[in-house]
């Protein structure tokens, strides 16, 4: 039987906290499922459907949104797909309904591959790898882009997990997340502007009950601790705190929050990205990756205080 997202690929894994498993699909090599003793750590769904509000997938050659899919570069004008009609922008890149090839796969961990191909708005060729792997304190994913082209190419990573800890409303969840500014935008979500956070809603360095908020906002100026690392946590009323890391590649993060997750009364994703909305404009975060280079960077989700039962 084919399913919407492919293959379901489990991992599992023993921690001294209990049972991990992971639910990894090859359709935007998405995360699915993610689960501690039963404990859900990202909200899921049925497998016969596909990612609800991309839930759980790889965002490549950009993450979030460029204005009427149109950019610009050396006097050459490119025109993307529009894939958000009602805003009119192109969305989430290209790999978003891409069905990866798995290249390799063990009982914790598995990779993944899938190539961007030459295209309309996108004239360049990248080989992309998202390597999955259950570790003791969570999951590490591991993403590799590398230019199998001929001339430099524009590349960004943006990652879509929604987080949770199975058991306590998401509403009562206290979000941290660790920046400094806060992206504004406008009408059709794309940015206008970036102020400090201090003294604005957007001030959540502290903590925040995730039922206070209403989020679709990006966030830079993310601190990092000095490993590099950056952290933005979910913490439960009892302690117990579900975190989602990234390399300090990652420079921006999308905090976004849904009443229309099927199965979730409320439900939050934290989005490690590696450059904000209209990044192939505006230049912000975009990197270019000349013929036969290589990036690799990495983010994960880690758990704390949990207990084996």
């Amino acid at each position: 039987m084919t399913l919407p997202t492919g293959e379901q690929l489990v991992l599992e894994t023993s921690t001294s906290s209990g049972e991990l498993t992971a639910v990894v699909t090859t359709v935007a090599a998405g995360l699915r499922a993610l689960s501690l003793d039963g404990i859900e750590l990202v909200p899921t769904f049925g497998e016969d459907r596909t990612p609800p509000a991309a839930a759980g997938i790889v965002l490549a050659p950009w993450p979030n949104r460029i204005r009427d899919g149109r950019w610009s570069h050396d006097g050459v004008d490119h025109q993307l797909a529009i894939t958000e009609p009602a805003l009119g922008n192109a969305i989430h890149g290209l790999l978003r309904f891409t069905e990866y090839r798995v290249v390799a796969q063990d009982r914790d961990s598995v990779t993944l591959e899938a190539t961007i191909f030459p295209q309309t708005g996108y004239p360049f060729l990248i080989e992309t790898a998202v390597h999955y792997e259950l570790v003791s304190d969570g999951l590490r994913v591991t993403h590799r882009l590398e230019n199998v082209g001929a001339e430099a190419a524009p590349v960004a990573l943006g990652t879509h997990p929604y987080v949770k800890i199975g058991g306590v409303p998401t509403a009562e969840l206290e979000l941290r997340i660790e920046a400094d500014s806060h992206i504004e935008v406008d009408e059709r979500k794309l940015p206008t502007g970036e102020v400090p956070v201090d003294g604005t809603p957007w001030d959540l360095r502290d903590g925040r009950r995730v039922g206070e908020l209403s989020l679709d906002d990006a966030f830079g100026e993310l601190a990092s601790d000095e490993d590099g690392v950056i952290e933005h946590v979910l913490t439960a009323p009892d302690g117990r705190s579900v975190a989602v890391w990234a390399d300090d590649d990652f420079a921006y993060v999308q905090a976004y929050t849904t009443d229309r997750f099927p199965g979730e009364e409320l439900a939050i994703a934290i989005e490690p990205m590696t450059a904000p909305a209209e990044a192939f404009n505006s230049g912000r975060g975009l990197r270019w990756l000349g013929p036969g280079e290589q990036w690799e960077l990495s983010w994960g989700i880690r758990f704390r205080g949990f207990t084996a039962d």
